[in-house]
């Protein structure tokens, strides 16, 4: 996925485009029993898990930071966006997956100039934190369709709040720091996983049956593969995306 220019502006935000996500936003509870093979109910079925690998063929560049008067002789330290860990997901969710659903609090800092972590999965219902921990002023915003909202400018020590209450793919951007962005996936049910460095995840608590899933790295979301999770047991799956 192209990485956006550090003149990018809130009228080019507009018009990103979310083809390759069609799968993830599609996840609603009017599909939530739409598993391949989805679980049969009985005391006997134990869930199980998924687990495997994402291959990386291609790996994004982080935008360019734009230098400032402080910066001459010694650029200014900063994280650099972790653009290797990837999203892995059913699909369709099992049956009954949508009768708890409470949400909680997640944290997405503002450090060096970065968003950190660079990609976040929750779960809707979830309030996520956006501390300022530079020692200046930041803007997040999004104009996802999913979850827009404009937290405006706040100093350092501050922290500001948003609650997702839809599945889908959000955007974050910073107004002050066009190099800023990053990637909040909001998922109404809990069957996801984030890779670890090595691209390794692994689903856990999924019940027994064969299942449709999606591996996701910025912007770009792989093939659906199928899975058979055995009772009580695991279902190996690896991803390449190209």
């Amino acid at each position: 996925m192209a990485v956006l220019s550090p003149l990018v502006s809130r009228t080019a935000v507009c018009v990103l485009t979310f083809a390759p996500f069609v799968a993830l936003l599609s996840l609603s509870p009017a599909r939530s029993a739409s598993a391949l093979s989805p679980a049969r109910s009985g005391a006997a079925a134990r869930p199980g898990a998924i687990r495997g690998r994402v291959e990386l063929r291609r790996v994004a560049t982080a935008a360019q930071r734009r230098p400032t008067v402080g910066d001459l002789g010694t650029p200014a330290a900063r994280d650099l966006p972790d653009l290797l860990r990837s999203v892995v997901y059913l699909e369709s969710a099992p049956r009954g997956a949508f009768e708890t659903s409470e949400g909680g609090h997640a944290v997405m800092d503002q450090r060096n100039e970065t968003f950190v972590p660079h990609v976040l999965a929750i779960t809707t219902g979830t309030t996520v934190d956006f501390p300022n921990s530079d020692k200046f002023y930041h803007n997040v915003f999004s104009l996802s369709k999913p979850r827009p909202f404009d937290l405006g400018r706040y100093a350092a020590g501050h922290t500001r709040d948003i609650r997702f209450d839809r599945p889908g793919i959000v955007r974050v951007f910073c107004e002050i720091h066009s190099h800023m962005n990053a990637f909040i996936l909001v998922f109404s049910h809990p069957f996801f996983a984030l890779t670890d460095g090595g691209g390794r995840y692994q689903i856990e608590n999924v019940p027994p049956g064969t299942y449709g899933v999606i591996a996701w790295n910025e912007g770009t979301a792989s093939d659906t593969k199928s899975v058979t999770v055995p009772d009580g047991g695991t279902g190996e799956l690896d991803f390449t995306i190209r």
